[in-house]
């Protein structure tokens, strides 16, 4: 049987664009689960830079701006190559 894998930059820039939904469906616990998921895979494949928020003025802890958020590419991950997720 064949293994797949996926890019971490792939992971990375899809997970950036769920966390910068607006949507009805982009909920503050919506965005913790994207937000666990693509820590987890940064810090253990040793790609973690940070992170900004998107408004630095609705950035308060435990708000849906707090999740709103975007994850800076590590030096190895920004020499991949990148993948059109708009299709």
């Amino acid at each position: 049987m064949s293994r797949k894998t996926t890019p971490v930059r792939t992971i990375l820039e899809n997970a950036n664009k769920m966390l910068k939904r607006t949507d009805e469906f982009a909920t503050a616990e919506f965005k913790v689960g994207i937000i666990c998921m693509l820590e987890d895979v940064l810090h253990s494949t040793d790609n973690y830079k940070g992170f900004m928020f998107i408004d630095n003025d609705d950035s308060e802890t435990g708000t849906l701006g707090y999740y709103s958020r975007q994850y800076f590419y590590s030096d190895t991950v920004r020499k991949t190559r990148s993948t059109n997720l708009d299709g």
